[in-house]
């Protein structure tokens, strides 16, 4: 029986209910996904993940869906350490426009 890992970590919704979620970032592979939510969990950084739609493409641009991790703005600096050594690049813009 394997246990459930993402138990303590992984955050719901009501867990960001009157507080300012921050954007860290946005998967756009479920593989590079999955394994944040695994790094994330090994680092004990408290996250919340939701899919929704951002546009993308240079040419042919396109409304596309991502995983979208969000983390409280107390967290944001070590989840940003935790992402860079293990080779994620933060999100640190403004949000994506799906528009």
């Amino acid at each position: 029986m394997v246990p459930d890992t993402l138990v303590g970590v992984k955050q719901d919704a009501s867990y960001f209910e009157n507080k300012e979620a921050v954007l860290i970032y946005i998967g756009k592979k479920l593989k590079d996904s999955l394994q944040l939510e695994e790094i994330f969990t090994a680092a004990n950084v408290e996250y919340g993940v939701e899919a929704d739609e951002y546009r993308g493409g240079v040419i042919f641009r396109s409304v596309r869906a991502g995983a979208f991790f969000y983390v409280l703005p107390e967290t944001v600096e070590a989840a940003h350490e935790v992402m860079r050594q293990n080779g994620y690049k933060p999100y640190t813009g403004p949000p994506p426009d799906v528009g």
